[in-house]
């Protein structure tokens, strides 16, 4: 089982790319360099995504892709929705045939319930969000270099200051 495909990812770490341009034009190539996406992969993509209203495009040498929507209002919802289809746990499908119990399987309205909360799990999560936690975590780690460049310019783990 996929929650989600290699598609929905790279549509996702595209948008990221492109969201946090802060309404700049990137290419193609630079997208796909940054979040090392194949090329001819991204463009797939992001021609799919212009076509749902989500990036728009500008041609010239001082153009690219851009978001064509506020990075709070996408959500991964959205993006799974454009390209997998509905999020599902299981077809329903015995020997690729709808299976004959599914009208009263006690187990397939347990999986449209937890369906349902997956669901509502990914209308919550924005590329906008998504973004603040990458920015949020990257600041993490830039503060931890810090505090260990700063220790290690004290002294404090130069093995010829121990006693």
């Amino acid at each position: 089982m996929k929650v989600l495909t290699k598609n929905t990812d790279y549509a996702i770490r595209a948008l990221l790319s492109l969201a946090a341009s802060k309404g700049g034009f990137l290419s193609a190539r630079a997208i796909s360099l940054e979040q090392e996406i194949p090329y001819q992969f991204l463009r797939r993509l992001l021609q799919e995504m212009i076509r749902h209203g989500l990036v728009s495009s500008k041609e010239g040498v001082s153009g690219g892709f851009k978001l064509a929507k506020d990075p709070d209002t996408i959500r991964v919802s959205d993006l799974i929705g454009i390209f997998q289809g509905p999020v599902k746990v299981s077809d329903c499908m015995f020997r690729k045939q709808i299976c004959a119990n599914r009208a009263r399987c006690v187990l397939r309205h347990e999986i449209m319930r937890i369906e349902q909360v997956v669901q509502q799990e990914f209308d919550n999560i924005t590329i906008g969000k998504l973004l603040r936690d990458l920015d949020a975590a990257n600041a993490s780690i830039y503060a931890g270099v810090l505090l260990a460049d700063k220790t290690e310019k004290n002294g404090r783990s130069h093995p010829q200051n121990k006693a």
